[in-house]
């Protein structure tokens, strides 16, 4: 697997497709929700299995000296193969690039787990986004 950091059209419209199909399809977020008013402020990475298919996605952007990981996702038929660890080392990597300190994300409570295994700590008590639950989780880099 590899991370590609979107650069076009083309590869910021594949990302779009991912995050339709897992957040919007399979979990009932609104399409209004999900592509907001922050993609052009945001890097996009691209995650392709070995075969070249976009698989997964994230975004990325700095809001008051932090970074701020969002809309991480892998299609269904490849998540549990480590593709989702892939993504947030190649946002990880480019975030150390920024010169950044700390990331912070805010994770579906159900995706908690797999973020502590990545260092991440919960810092917020739970709230609604989209209409699923959440906790803030920060990590220092």
């Amino acid at each position: 697997m590899n991370v590609k950091m979107v650069t076009n059209t083309e590869e910021r419209e594949l990302a779009y497709s991912i995050r339709k199909k897992v957040f919007v399809e399979e979990q009932n977020v609104p399409l209004e929700e999900e592509i907001d008013q922050y993609e052009d402020d945001c890097a996009h990475f691209l995650l392709f299995n070995e075969g070249d298919t976009p698989i997964g996605n994230g975004r990325f952007r700095i809001i008051d000296g932090i970074g701020k990981v969002q809309r991480i996702c892998v299609l269904s038929e490849f998540r549990g193969n480590g593709a989702g660890q892939t993504i947030m080392n190649a946002i990880e990597d480019y975030a150390k690039m920024q010169d950044l300190s700390k990331l912070k994300l805010d994770a579906q409570t159900q995706a908690i787990p797999f973020y502590e295994r990545l260092g991440y700590h919960v810092a917020s008590e739970e709230f609604m986004d989209a209409g699923i639950p959440h906790r803030t989780m920060i990590k220092d880099i």
